[in-house]
């Protein structure tokens, strides 16, 4: 906060001599325009705000004052500015905003945030946050297209949230019909040292497909996590059989006396503003929800994810009735050489099956609530999880299964690499029927 109280008095001091010539101050606007990597007049479409859902949310309202920038409506912008601030005091890139109007207005400036007294540092990470922000409204959100990653949701996943570290964004997709419909998208701040999380303590985003695992409210937190906290499940199955590790990789707000971080601020979290944070965490079920962390977003258009998601579905078809007809060859050829579940490679999975398969010849396997994920940095790795309900001569059980599905390179066929049950919180005495454990969420 000694930055941003710098900061307000440095813009005392300016607005103290806002009569200088105008032609220093035109000088000014452009140096702004350049490093908001705007153009005058015209630099955003009407369309650009359009996709935003909430007109009046601070970011919108930020925006439509660097449009005035451009647009030379300066005293419209100033009012923007300070209308913005009264309601988020702590919104310190509108600070340094306002603090350069001002200050343009006693002497030409070359650089955005040219005051005395505030570290560097400090600054560039607003113009970090400035450029991230401007980006997302110069190059919006596709209508007409979704994230590669969502090839199919749950029935009972009422929505993913979809994270690019890359471009600093959190995208939230309604479940309509197992297809991923946008809502809206919100600024986030990820890892210091960026993502590809690797390490306990390496201050990076992991980058995965995961699901939130709790929900902890104010009341539990320090304040540093702002209004909520929302657990996901690194390291998951994959991380794990990488040797990836490390835990306590939340989606959380931000302090009280802060309204955003930098795009880089945090050990690993995603961060998001308080207000955003409460609107994110209105749409998420715990145990259920997927969060999916990329560190660069591909847009695609629903039918071009169809082949892909009508051939898996065709894969995991041909495995369950392989399984129930108790052609254990045929059913081992849905694995790939290098599968692993828990502490079972290829070999031992095989010899366990055949001696299963020979003790219940007659099995029934039921599949439904099927939904997939595209693994993020990769094209032949998908994550596919549903329900399964088992019955043989002794045995009835149901469970939530998730397989990853890779497609290997010589063939072009697409193999088991990783299975196991999934639990929810509080059920993690359940048993894979094998006597696996299941994959318990924890509270990371």
């Amino acid at each position: 906060m000694a930055d941003s109280a710098r900061i307000g008095k440095q813009m005392m001091r300016c607005d103290s001599m806002a009569d200088r010539r105008h032609s220093q101050f035109g000088l000014a606007v452009s140096t702004i325009l350049a490093v908001f990597c705007l153009s005058p007049a015209g630099a955003l479409s009407s369309d650009s705000f359009g996709a935003t859902p909430a007109p009046a949310r601070p970011e919108t309202m930020l925006v439509k004052s660097l449009q005035e920038i451009a647009e030379n409506r300066i005293d419209s912008a100033l009012n923007g500015i300070e209308q913005l601030l009264k309601a988020n005091p702590n919104f310190r890139l509108a600070h340094l905003i306002k603090g350069d109007l001002l200050l343009a207005r006693a002497r030409p400036i070359n650089n955005i945030g040219e005051m005395q007294g505030v570290s560097q540092q400090h600054i560039d990470e607003l113009r970090e946050e400035a450029k991230a922000r401007m980006q997302h409204y110069q190059d919006p959100v596709p209508l007409d297209k979704v994230p590669r990653f969502l090839l199919q949701m749950q029935s009972e996943q009422k929505y993913a949230l979809v994270a690019d570290t890359h471009r600093a964004r959190l995208y939230i997709y309604r479940n309509v019909g197992g297809e991923a419909h946008y809502v809206a998208d919100y600024y986030i701040s990820t890892g210091k040292n960026g993502s590809q999380k690797l390490r306990e303590g390496d201050k990076k985003t992991p980058i995965g497909v995961y699901f939130v695992t709790a929900n902890l409210p104010r009341q539990k937190l320090a304040d540093f996590y702002g209004s909520g906290a929302f657990p996901i499940d690194y390291p998951n199955d994959w991380d794990k059989r990488h040797g990836r590790n490390g835990s306590g990789i939340w989606l959380h707000g931000t302090p009280s006396n802060t309204y955003s971080r930098p795009p880089r601020a945090s050990d690993g979290c995603v961060v998001l503003a308080n207000q955003d944070l409460d609107a994110v965490g209105a749409t998420l079920q715990v145990g259920v929800t997927p969060v999916i962390i990329s560190d660069g977003m591909e847009w695609v258009k629903p039918s071009e994810s169809l082949p892909l998601r009508e051939k898996l579905s065709r894969y995991l078809e041909n495995w369950r009735q392989d399984w129930e007809n108790g052609n254990i060859d045929a059913y081992i050829r849905n694995y790939g050489q290098d599968f692993a579940s828990g502490k079972q490679n290829l070999d031992e999975w095989i010899k366990h099956k055949r001696e299963v398969n020979a003790a219940k010849p007659r099995v029934k396997v039921k599949i439904s609530n099927v939904g997939m994920f595209s693994y993020p940095g990769r094209d032949d790795l998908v994550v596919v999880n549903f329900d399964q309900e088992y019955s043989g001569d002794n045995l009835s059980r149901k469970m939530k299964k998730r397989l990853y599905w890779k497609k290997e390179d010589k063939t072009g066929h697409w193999k088991i690499v990783h299975e196991s049950a999934v639990c929810r919180a509080g059920k993690i005495d359940m048993l894979f029927f094998s006597g696996e454990p299941c994959t318990s969420p924890g509270t990371s």
